[in-house]
């Protein structure tokens, strides 16, 4: 199974750093997220999920340190959550760390909170200085 890696950018939309690395299982999303077509970004990160674990693995570990993020990416990111909690009740082991800059971003504490209530899946909540 292949990396899937993906250098963020920022332009007229902002794409975050993708780093997903099928040897350790280790995947981060991070950075700015603001797409003019966010499901066709996230689908492909979502598939990339279903395949590493259709292909044998038996544990991820997915870090979101996100910035930024506009409302599109939040239903992308709600769908990458429900993906995870599915194959963690298919008997995967999932941890997700969701990391929020502090001094001054409550946002994004509370939208993992929120995550975590609609999905039923638990995150570790990991504050940062930015």
């Amino acid at each position: 199974m292949e990396n899937l890696e993906i250098k963020g950018r920022i332009s007229t939309f902002f794409t975050p750093t993708v780093n997903f690395q099928a040897q350790s299982g280790i995947c981060e999303v991070a950075g700015e997220s603001y797409l003019e077509d966010s499901f066709v970004f996230y689908d492909a990160l979502i598939q990339w999920i279903n395949d590493y674990f259709a292909e044998g693995a038996i544990s991820i570990q997915m870090n979101f340190k996100f910035f930024y993020y506009n409302t599109s990416t939040s239903r992308a990111i709600l769908d990458i959550l429900r993906t995870l909690k599915m194959h963690q009740e298919n008997g995967k082991e999932v941890i997700t760390n969701w990391y929020y800059p502090i001094p001054d971003d409550d946002e994004m504490e509370a939208e993992a909170q929120d995550y975590m209530e609609e999905t039923g899946l638990q995150m570790n909540l990991i504050a940062y200085k930015q």
